[in-house]
């Protein structure tokens, strides 16, 4: 009997050994806006880059109010818009960073294509306050078309918490531009 629970615990053992403990947790799904009425798309097509930009976009999950810094929670709504009249352009990544620049969500179903004019968005609820006050967005869009105009990225943060209505946008950034 003494010789089937060591045995057991050995198994135990090499199960447990068997996990990583240097493998980084898994990414939470960004939670992308949904529309009906189409111009945005999943695609896995590969395009030939003409054009394409990484844009960094400061978003804040909380803010610091009172004597004491306390925080007050916002909802946060990442847009990003095609401002081509004529031509798509591809979003391949969208990837949410904490204040230590830790990877914490990102959009993982696919490339989105989106049609001239049309928008997507991201949400990161008011609850959710895991990005810290110095958050950011990462995104990375490109485009056949060399003459495609550069997107709108833009976030929005709101609360109207305790009576109080707080709200206010910040702009993406270029950091890279993507050869073709």
């Amino acid at each position: 009997m003494c010789l089937i629970l060591l045995t057991a615990c050995d198994t135990t053992r090499g199960n447990l050994s068997s996990q990583n403990p240097n493998s980084p947790p898994p990414v939470e799904p960004l939670t992308r806006i949904a529309r009906d009425g189409g111009g945005v798309s999943i695609t896995s097509n590969q395009i030939v880059i003409s054009k394409g930009q990484t844009i960094l976009v400061p978003v804040y999950s909380h803010i610091y109010h009172g004597d004491k810094q306390e925080q007050f929670l916002l909802s946060v709504t990442l847009s990003i818009r095609n401002t081509s009249l004529t031509d798509p352009i591809i979003i391949r990544s969208a990837r949410y960073y904490n204040s230590a620049g830790k990877l914490i969500k990102q959009h993982s179903q696919g490339n989105l294509q989106l049609a001239p004019l049309a928008t997507t968005e991201f949400f990161i609820p008011q609850q959710d306050s895991s990005g810290g006050s110095g958050a950011n967005f990462i995104v990375e869009w490109v485009a056949e078309q060399k003459s495609v105009t550069e997107p709108i990225v833009e976030a929005v943060m709101i609360s109207t918490s305790f009576q109080q209505g707080v709200s206010f946008t910040t702009s993406g950034r270029v950091i890279k531009e993507l050869k073709p």
